[in-house]
């Protein structure tokens, strides 16, 4: 769990890094930049900050040159990473999206099966 302190440290450098990208940054292919998280050292020494950007492979890269020359704004050394929250959500919706389907049809060859043999395969005592 991490301190009080460094809470309040990853909370500052979320908000640095969006003021510095919200006033300094124009570059038009960032898009929307979102920092999901930021977590700090509890030696306050290092930082990694989690984005996501919409937009192409060449927004991705244009995201990570102008968080990497924001980082002169705050103490610790600090590490970028493309969160990767969208594309787990979208895998996870593809494979909902499979299942379903494998569902439906089951569901189809259930309604459609017969049973094998005879109507009633237990022995009658008569």
């Amino acid at each position: 769990m991490p301190s009080n302190r460094a809470l309040k440290v990853a909370d500052r450098i979320k908000e640095v890094i969006a003021i510095t990208l919200e006033t300094k940054v124009k570059d038009p292919r960032l898009g929307f930049i979102t920092i999901t998280d930021v977590r700090v050292t509890g030696d306050l020494q290092q930082a990694s900050v989690f984005y996501t950007v919409l937009g192409d492979d060449d927004a991705q890269s244009a995201t990570a040159a102008a968080l990497t020359s924001s980082r002169g704004l705050v103490t610790p050394t600090i590490e970028f990473f493309a969160d990767g929250l969208q594309e787990s959500a979208t895998a996870m919706n593809d494979l909902m999206s499979s299942v379903r389907a494998a569902d439906a049809e089951l569901a189809k060859l259930r309604a459609q099966a017969k049973p094998i043999g005879e109507p009633d395969p237990y022995k009658s005592h008569e």
